[in-house]
């Protein structure tokens, strides 16, 4: 399966959505921040990343942009928040979202989004 870096300040988020792909049988990867977040992409060179919004420090678009800014192939990015507008969403796309999905969220919504961007290629969206 995928190795997945899930990022999120909230621990409850990070343990339910790494609760729901290590059951799908992905590995897992953490980051509480988005300085973490950067760091761990660069080491990880994961095949996805789902990615909070509003996070202390470096924000979610900011990682967005750095992951972005990485030569070879395009890691899809799915991007959650809990302030899911019209302007919000429109910068994530501007910044290469895959996806945005507003929480609270279906854990099953996420991992069909994961599914597609995985088997069948990036599509971008909401939920």
């Amino acid at each position: 399966m995928a190795q997945i870096l899930v990022v999120d300040d909230e621990p409850a988020i990070r343990q339910l959505l790494t609760d729901v792909l290590e059951l799908e049988g992905h590995e897992v990867r953490v980051a509480a921040d988005g300085l973490a977040a950067v760091s761990a992409f660069e080491a990880l060179r994961p095949d996805c990343v789902v990615l909070d919004i509003m996070m202390p420090g470096l924000d979610g678009y900011g990682v967005l942009r750095r992951i972005r800014c990485h030569d070879g192939e395009p890691v899809p990015v799915i991007m959650l928040t809990a302030a899911a507008d019209r302007e919000s969403a429109a910068r994530a796309w501007v910044d290469g979202a895959d996806y945005y999905v507003a929480k609270p969220f279906v854990p099953d919504d996420v991992l069909d989004l994961l599914y597609r961007l995985l088997h069948e290629g990036p599509v971008a969206g909401e939920v």
